[in-house]
């Protein structure tokens, strides 16, 4: 027979594992935001002219590579 706490305990474990899940998901994608923007800071002004972009935009397409991607 199951206690009372064996109940509240089982009906916690979906809650629980869809908050970290959802926590797990965003530390990710602001790894992604991170480690673009890093990698793209790191080009030279040639670099980053040859792919068409300016320094003023690598944040945003960092964004959209986490974000949105």
């Amino acid at each position: 027979m199951m206690s009372v706490m064996d109940i509240f305990a089982r009906d916690r474990r979906p809650v629980r594992s869809a908050t970290f899940g959802g926590l797990t998901q965003r530390v990710r994608r602001y790894r992604t935001y991170r480690q673009t923007v890093e990698e793209l800071e790191r080009l030279t002004d040639r670099e980053l002219t040859d792919l068409n972009i300016s320094r003023s935009m690598i944040r945003s397409i960092a964004y959209r590579a986490a974000y949105d991607g």
